[in-house]
């Protein structure tokens, strides 16, 4: 997949699917790092290295699905990678503009002979939308005269220019809502009207609203997967089946979320390290896997007994109409799902068949729980390799006495909890912080920040919240007297000399 994903559009970018249309094995990445950075001189004896390791037999001609996004660059760089798998004698099939979930779902419906649907753009809109009219069918409105009017979801787009506008995640997507906290450009704002925007390869999504009171709502990842795993556990209690039903996170993810569905929906919960990779692997370990990250990136999963048992089930005399009915309503949900990889679409239409379903609306979904208050700060050091972590990614091992002193830090606040954990391409440490109040959320990030800072070599001036004033452009902490007296002497100065 030829895709810029969720970065500006002047990015070059490529996802790879793996035959069963999954993300790329993780034993692969370190041969996908080899081949994108070997040499001219040298690619055809790494090529020749991986035929012999894994013993391929080059002598059948493989298909390859390719698809790319609508940025200017991306013709040419899937013309590149088509006159590469033809150098191999492999056979290139172009899906042309597409997105990056539509090209999981033609690969996954390849290689299961079409089990999984038909590998095209009209079998992936047909079994998805198909799907949510089945689901959506029994729920119907009556007219002045008596007759049913059956229900439609109108949906009015926004931001969708095509290929060389120069408008690709320009301004709007999934992920300049959540960073952003705020509506993407060209989207009206109306009072508790609600929204959702995808990213850019459509494989993330948000909702969103703003109340009468201009104040911003979002319902992320955390809220996307709490309303489905709450709904499928509904619906299996209805059938009386016994499956094992799991929620998949990472420690980004909300601690009142996690508190919600252990405690009042009393479904198994799994932390795992940052990465979509991991959850649904992870995922896979339950019959019926739920999984997203706080980005909106995620799906389900339904193992092959889970629907073996529902399809039984719904020719199962013994069982009541409505156990019959629930189970049918279950195997027309794994229809609108991508079980693939997180996709916008599908996520989109089971979010909007649930809050049917329910009868809720955005605000009721929002009152499900409440966010405890969150803050996330980066601290740039010398080499993010001094940092690791483990637990996935919740406990810090080194520097040696740096998790003492987060825990120390923690237990000074409400509800505090805080972790750090190395980017994986700068030099750089993500902290992660919440507590009971916004002020406490950001002061336990500010002080976590200013540990790392210390003990893991930071670079520049540390970056503080709490506590702080403006003087000439410069965030100022109050209880670092000698700084505040020197920076106003500086200001001053400045002032003076105009300079």
């Amino acid at each position: 997949m030829i895709t810029a994903s969720h970065n500006p559009e002047a990015d070059n970018g490529v996802k790879l699917v793996d035959p069963h249309g999954e993300m790329l094995e993780q034993s692969w990445e370190a041969w996908a790092t080899k081949f994108a950075n070997v040499g001219d001189d040298q690619l055809e004896s790494i090529i020749a290295e991986i035929i012999k390791e894994y013993n391929i037999p080059m002598t059948e001609r493989v298909h390859i699905c390719i698809g790319k996004d609508t940025r200017p660059s991306s013709p040419s760089l899937s013309k590149s990678v088509m006159d590469g798998v033809l150098a191999l004698a492999g056979k290139p099939i172009d899906f042309g503009i597409v997105s990056t979930p539509q090209l999981h779902y033609f690969v996954a419906c390849k290689n299961t002979k079409h089990a999984y649907g038909i590998p095209t753009e009209e079998g992936y809109y047909h079994k998805l939308v198909g799907a949510f009219h089945k689901l959506n069918a029994d729920h119907h409105l009556l007219n002045n005269s008596g007759g049913a009017i059956r229900e439609t979801l109108k949906i009015e787009l926004y931001n969708d220019e095509g290929i060389g506008t120069g408008k690709l995640n320009y301004l709007c997507g999934a992920d300049y809502v959540k960073s952003n906290q705020k509506f993407p450009n060209g989207v009206p704002v109306q009072h508790n009207v609600r929204c959702c925007s995808v990213d850019g390869d459509a494989d993330r999504i948000v909702y969103y609203f703003t109340d009468e009171n201009e104040k911003f709502h979002l319902l992320d990842g955390d809220r996307i997967a709490t309303l489905i795993a709450a709904y499928l556990k509904e619906l299996l209690e209805e059938t009386g089946i016994d499956l094992n039903l799991g929620l998949i996170q990472t420690a980004y993810a909300n601690g009142a979320s996690t508190e919600y569905i252990t405690q009042k929906l009393k479904i198994p919960v799994a932390c795992v390290s940052t990465g979509v990779k991991h959850l649904h692997h992870k995922a896979l370990e339950y019959e019926i896997g739920v999984y997203f990250e706080a980005n909106g990136h995620g799906t389900v999963v339904f193992q092959k007994t889970a629907k073996d048992k529902l399809k039984q089930a719904t020719g199962d005399s013994s069982l009541t109409d409505a156990q019959r009915n629930a189970a049918k309503r279950l195997l027309n949900l794994i229809d609108v799902i991508n079980e693939t990889v997180g996709d916008a679409i599908s996520d989109m239409l089971l979010v909007e068949t649930i809050l049917h379903a329910k009868g809720w609306d955005v605000q009721d979904w929002e009152a499900a729980y409440t966010d405890l208050p969150n803050r996330l700060m980066k601290v740039t050091i010398a080499n993010r390799n001094v940092i690791t972590t483990t637990d996935a990614e919740t406990i810090c091992v080194t520097p040696h006495g740096l998790q003492d002193e987060i825990n120390a830090l923690i237990s000074k606040f409400e509800k505090g909890r805080s972790f750090v954990r190395p980017s994986g391409t700068e030099d750089l440490v993500r902290v992660y912080a919440e507590a009971a109040t916004r002020e406490e959320a950001d002061a336990l990030a500010s002080e976590v920040s200013r540990k790392v800072f210390e003990m893991a070599g930071g670079i520049g001036i540390p970056r503080v919240i709490s506590s702080c004033f403006l003087i000439d452009k410069v965030v100022v902490n109050f209880r670092d007297h000698i700084t505040i007296q020197r920076l106003i002497l500086v200001t001053f100065v400045s002032a003076i000399f105009g300079s």
